[in-house]
């Protein structure tokens, strides 16, 4: 849906690449400009029927909207088109589905995803519960399915957060034996498939799962990055992708992930440098961090893909600063698939991770200190 807002054009094409990422094939494409949605279609019923008559032509089974329906939306246009309603929320959350491996990033997703499900009973908790092979026990006389439903998947919803509070207290444990350990962390943070992971592999020598894809990491991994001159322990973690309108109920579930951002001594923003609106990109990982209340952590901006910007694109110099909200941050341009511009990395990171030298005390006092103790 179109309404009026700039770059459009970008936000149809990831719709496209996120139904291909949760492994459906698009076949047509509509764009339908209105100044507000319909309280009732979400489209007007002139736009519903040419939508349904676009079903029919290519048999398409499913409908895949930009934005969120509301569960109303979705159910009346489901019964005007005939076939399968779905909206970005959705699509994002079967992504995630589809892609966790660890235990906590599958209660992570269920999570989220009860939630989501929550407002749409019956017929979609009831696929779940099949699919699931049944949560909870049937009620008593006189329960309505949608009270048996409601009931189900509440007490799913209460199951799932216990389990993940012992594993967030799991996570805060390690993260206080780090801090003992007087370690210095670093959290990879950005747009989905701006090469975090590639460009963690090439610092930390590592084989976390890299792709050219949407999500391709939802587990946070978390190694000891060696940085010769460093003086003291650094650690370095890859993190979740964020994205455009990312569900409140992801960002919710995946608090125990993001708090690797939160709890950082500094954060890599990771930026594909090849993209057109990475602009954008940067502007939507800057609200993600400022609503889980990382935005005060210190941030090197990292422009990755340097390798696919065009020769007469590329910049003059690999290192500089970028004026983001008032604050002027630094950044640097690298490839982590080539390694051009990582031994600058590095050596910035080293100079980061330093211990800051005691009050009157210069760094080279500190430093000569630190010798004369060894």
């Amino acid at each position: 849906m179109d309404f009026g807002l700039p770059h459009f054009d970008g936000e149809l094409e990831e719709l496209g690449l996120l139904a291909q990422t949760a492994g459906l094939e698009p076949v047509a494409r509509l764009v339908c400009k209105r100044k507000a949605p319909d309280a009732a279609l979400f489209v007007g019923s002139g736009k519903a029927e040419e939508i349904r008559e676009l079903a029919e032509l290519y048999r398409a089974s499913e409908v895949i909207f930009d934005q969120a329906l509301s569960p109303a939306q979705q159910r009346n246009l489901e019964r005007q088109l005939g076939v399968a309603v779905y909206d970005r929320t959705f699509l994002i959350l079967e992504i995630f589905a589809q892609r966790a491996r660890s235990h906590e990033g599958k209660l992570q997703v269920e999570l989220a995803r009860l939630q989501y499900l929550s407002t749409r009973l019956v017929r979609r908790w009831s696929h779940l519960e099949r699919q699931r092979g049944g949560i909870g026990t049937r009620g008593g006389p006189g329960e309505t399915q949608i009270e048996l439903d409601r009931r189900m998947i509440g007490e799913a919803i209460k199951r799932t957060r216990e389990r993940l509070s012992k594993v967030r207290r799991q996570r805060g444990t390690q993260r206080r034996q780090r801090e003992r350990r007087d370690t210095f962390n670093i959290s990879l943070v950005g747009y989905t498939n701006a090469g975090k992971s590639s460009l963690f592999n090439a610092l930390v020598k590592a084989r976390a799962y890299a792709a050219d894809q949407l999500f391709a990491t939802l587990d946070t991994t978390t190694r000891h990055l060696y940085l010769g001159d460093a003086s003291r322990k650094v650690s370095l973690s890859d993190t979740v992708g964020f994205i455009r309108e990312l569900p409140h109920g992801l960002i919710d579930a995946f608090k125990a992930t993001l708090q690797e951002a939160v709890d950082a001594d500094l954060l890599l923003h990771v930026v594909d440098a090849s993209n057109p609106h990475h602009p954008e990109q940067m502007a939507e990982v800057q609200a993600v961090l400022k609503d889980i209340g990382a935005d005060g952590v210190p941030q090197l901006l990292v422009f990755n893909k340097l390798d696919a910007i065009e020769a007469n694109r590329r910049p003059l110099q690999l290192s500089d600063e970028i004026n983001i909200d008032g604050v002027q941050v630094p950044r640097i341009f690298l490839s982590a698939r080539t390694g051009e511009g990582l031994p600058a990395m590095r050596a910035e990171l080293a100079l980061r991770a330093r211990p800051e030298p005691e009050e009157g005390m210069t760094p080279r006092a500190g430093a000569e200190l630190h010798d004369a103790a060894s």
